[in-house]
């Protein structure tokens, strides 16, 4: 993995190297007409060879929110049929038990985090389907069909991790649910917004 810190940049500090993803993610969308599963089989690659080298993403994109994370707007594509998503995990900062509506491709960047899935029983309540350690260089997927319930935090308790987070929609214009663990209550919610004024891309 190539080394933080030597950002491969042009003068406009965007990467070449995510240049490149986004072109070859919107190939993908153009091809998928909208099949989940082309999209999740095709995209995942891509997602992976851009999470193999830690050599693009600007520093003003990587800072943790103390005590939470950073949420950073890569790109939107212009009919919002995916996002780019940078989070920035503050030391030991995690989520509430959430879904997401739509798909999702996550690859770790840097550090580490903790994905623990769960199902909804039909009584009420959740079920743990237990938890994976994502290292850098590591994919994660979900979606309403493979699986949309999970709690995330950062694996890490003395540094800060990131994750690209690539969403079949943004994730800050509609409602999705957040869960209680014992009781599987269901919440509305919607992300916060980003943490940046404009996008990378």
């Amino acid at each position: 993995m190539d080394l933080a810190g030597t950002a491969d940049c042009t003068r406009t500090g965007v990467s070449p190297r995510f240049t490149a993803f986004v072109a070859a993610m919107t190939a993908v969308l153009d091809d998928a007409r909208g099949d989940e599963r082309h999209i999740l089989h095709h995209g995942t690659p891509h997602v992976l060879e851009l999470v193999a080298h830690d050599d693009w993403l600007p520093d003003h994109l990587a800072q943790p929110v103390p005590g939470a994370y950073g949420q950073y707007l890569l790109y939107r594509d212009p009919d919002v049929r995916f996002t780019a998503v940078a989070f920035v995990w503050d030391a030991g900062a995690g989520t509430p038990i959430h879904d997401h509506k739509v798909w999702g491709i996550v690859g770790a960047l840097r550090g580490a985090e903790l994905a623990e899935r769960f199902e909804l029983l039909p009584e009420g309540g959740l079920r743990s389907l237990g938890t994976a350690l994502l290292r850098a260089g590591e994919i994660d997927r979900v979606s309403p069909r493979v699986g949309d319930i999970h709690q995330v935090r950062n694996a890490l308790g003395d540094r800060s991790s990131i994750s690209i987070h690539i969403y079949g929609g943004d994730l800050t214009t509609f409602e999705r649910d957040v869960y209680d663990r014992e009781t599987g209550r269901v919440e509305p919610v919607v992300s916060k917004p980003y943490d940046n004024e404009l996008p990378l891309l």
